[in-house]
Parts: structure tokens; sequence; C-alpha cells
């Protein structure tokens, strides 16, 4: 026999379908309401921490430079928040070694991290950039000034060592120089031939100068590991990771001897030691070039090493931050929470995670790699006196400042007192 239940089962299908919808709206505010906008948010985000990292020399003969940086970023980010959310900073050591950067950016991409933010060096970043575009992971703030582009996005917040040198280049030859007395002397990878693109920039604004601009394409145009790039024009190089300051040398002296010209400048980029031991070897071997070096080796620890050479004058050196005693507020604000710790390396760091941070809180919506990079893109940003700009192209900063050794220390030099220098 059968009974029909038409409708008490119509009846108990409808409420339950009630009751699911009243589940399903339930368990979706209850969500919203415990972790706002999490079912969108990117690896490295938690409803307690946003996680970035970085690969930086904290070991090793390079440790001068990431100690200071990690400083710096550890002072930018201490007790802040963002959507109720403190920033967690992983810096793992990689020797400035592009081999050991890549091992280290791995461990960061499997621990899971939101952004990559101000790693170290050109060649370490040329190395790290294939893998964080991969993992769609923006590169922000890098310490490097060899303006890549990609691969993936990539942010920066430093001028370009191209930039640096071709400001000191163009400042000496409004000087007075002449394009021939300008020479170069670079470490032989992406950093150096970044310095000697700007070096190229500047000479070939200058009339009468192709003959010179071709010899220095051919210097750039070679490609590989540590190429032979010495003897072809009026640069000088050496292998990255060593001081050999000979052979660099000879070739600048080739080139005089080859032209007639003579060296007054030499634009130098390079690391603190390398750029010491060639500036001291020049000095012994009787030379009275000035020299030019850019920011990652125009700090304290340069008047340091070039005082054992008894250099304490004719160096000028470019930095792409203001000076430590400056009276901006960001500046005011890194020496209250860095004291006797701020340099140009830890200032820097330190501007860079305050700019990360006004992006993250200039974010609408949730805290996803896109609405970072929109957020990085839509505006200009006011980091305590230090303008930014990522609207037209993913250079944030053009600033270069120049300053001079005198007396062993470096102090901000105005384009008057340069001229004075050349005429000497």
């Amino acid at each position: 026999m059968r009974v029909r239940h038409d409708s008490t089962d119509g009846a108990s299908t409808a409420g339950w379908q009630r009751l699911k919808g009243g589940m399903a709206l339930g368990l979706l505010l209850g969500l919203c309401a415990a972790t706002p906008w999490s079912w969108a948010e990117d690896p490295g985000i938690t409803d307690k921490i946003i996680r970035i990292g970085a690969t930086i020399p904290l070991e090793g003969d390079f440790k001068v430079y990431g100690l200071s940086m990690k400083r710096g970023m550890d002072a930018a980010l201490a007790d802040q928040t963002v959507q109720r959310r403190r920033i967690e900073f992983v810096a793992i050591n990689d020797f400035y070694n592009p081999i050991e950067a890549v091992k280290a950016a791995k461990l960061l991409v499997d621990k899971g991290i939101f952004a990559m933010v101000n790693s170290f060096g050109s060649p370490t970043t040329k190395a790290v950039l294939p893998l964080l575009a991969e993992n769609k992971i923006p590169a922000f703030g890098f310490y490097t000034g060899a303006a890549f582009t990609g691969p993936g996005d990539v942010l920066n917040f430093r001028a370009s060592y191209a930039k640096e040198v071709e400001t000191v280049v163009e400042a000496a030859l409004a000087a007075g120089l002449k394009p021939t007395e300008v020479c170069a002397y670079a470490q032989n990878d992406a950093y150096g031939m970044g310095g000697v693109q700007g070096f190229r920039a500047a000479l070939a604004k200058q009339p009468g100068t192709e003959s010179i601009v071709a010899k220095v394409d051919q210097v750039l145009s070679m490609s590989g590991d540590n190429p032979e790039r010495n003897n072809i024009g009026p640069v000088g190089v050496y292998p990255r990771d060593t001081v050999s300051a000979r052979p660099g040398y000879l070739s600048l002296k080739k080139w005089e001897t080859d032209t007639g010209n003579r060296c007054r400048l030499i634009a130098t980029t390079a690391v603190y030691d390398p750029a010491a031991t060639f500036m001291g070897y020049a000095r012994l071997k009787g030379e009275t070039w000035i020299f030019s070096s850019p920011s990652p080796a125009g700090g304290t620890r340069l008047t340091t090493l070039l005082k054992e050479y008894g250099i304490r004058d004719q160096v000028i050196a470019t930095q792409i931050v203001p000076a430590p005693d400056s009276l901006l507020p960001v500046v005011v604000d890194a020496r209250k929470a860095l004291g006797e710790n701020l340099n140009y390396e830890s200032l820097e760091s330190y501007i860079v995670g305050k700019l990360f941070l006004a992006i993250l809180r200039a974010i609408d919506g949730p805290l996803t790699r896109e609405n970072f990079l929109k957020a990085a893109r839509r505006q200009t940003y006011d980091i305590g006196g230090i303008r930014v700009d990522f609207t037209t192209d993913n250079q944030g900063s053009d600033f270069v400042m120049i300053t001079y050794l005198k007396d062993g220390q470096f102090t901000v030099i105005t384009p008057q007192e340069l001229a004075t220098l050349f005429k000497k």
C-alpha cells in the first residue's frame, strides 16, 4: 500500500531549502566578521601577519650592507600594523652570491611571502627575478640601481646607477672637464655596467664624442660572466668578489697612451673594498686622478678604507637619499629610531619600509598583490619629504645628491665648489 505525503513533503523541502539558505548566509557573514577579505588574500597574508622577505648579505665580506639594511627595515616596521596585521620581515643571508640568493629566495617562496622587499645587489636581483615572476611575487625597493624592469612586477625606489654616474659626469663636464678627460672603472657585471651606461649617456650628449662612445658601446655589448672588457676603451674593470685593481688600471693607462688623452676624472662603479683598493693603487702609482663613486661605495666605510691609503680628498660620492643629518621629517624620524646605526644604507631601507607601509595602507579592499600594485601606481607618495612616483614607470625616485671627501669626511658639495675642484 502506498501512502502519499505530497503536501508535507513539499513543506519539508521548502523548509530545508530555507534552512540551507540561512546557514549559507550565516556562514558567509561569519567569515566576513572573523577575517575581512580572508578568502581573497595572497600567500604571506594571515589574520595576524603580513609576511615579506629579502635576501641580503648578513654574513661574509658584504655584511656591512646587509646588517645596515636589516636595521633600517626593522626600525621602519617596528610596532606597525595594516588592517590589524603586523609586518613580519624575514631576511635570509645570501652572501651577495647569485646562487645563494636563488636558494634563499626559494626558501622564502616556500615559506609564503606577500612580497620581496629591500633585497640587495644587481647580480643577485638578476638571478632571483625569474623565480619571483614565476610565483607572481612583487620585487619592491631592492638595493640595486641597475634599473630592472622585469621579469615580473618590479618597483624600484632608488635612482639608477646610470643616473648617479651620469649626474657626476655631467657636473664635471659643466665644470670645465673635456669629454676626453673622463674615464670609468667598474665591476665586471650588471652592477658595474649599469654605471658605465650612465658614463656613456653623459658622453653621448657631447659633440665630437662618437668614436669614444663607440668604444664604450663595444664594452657594454659584451655578454657572459666576466668577459674581457679591459683594453678596449676608456674603461677598466675588475671581477666581482675580488679587489684586483691592476688590470683595470693598466686598461686606463693603455687608453691614455693609445689616444694621447689624459684621464682626470675616473667614474667608478664598484663596492667599498675594490673601490678603495683601486684608488689606493692609482695613488701609489702617482696618479692625480679625481675619483667618483656611486652610493653603494660612498659612505663611512669608504672613508675608513681610504684613510688607510692616506686619501682624504679628491673623491666625489653620490647618494640617492638625503644626508643623515638632514632636517627632512623622515630623516629626523630615522635618526630617532636608529641612533648610532643611522647611515646611508639603513636610511634608504628605513625609507623603503615606510614607503611599503604607505602603499599597503592605501589599498582599497583585500590585501592582494594585485591591489598592492594598483595602489603603488595610482598616486604619488610623500614619505616625510621624499617624493616617490610610480604613476608613469617603475622608477620611484631619481634623486641624486653629490658629496665630496674633505678632511676625511663626505659633505654635500655645491656646483660652484665642484667647478673649483676641477679648475685646480
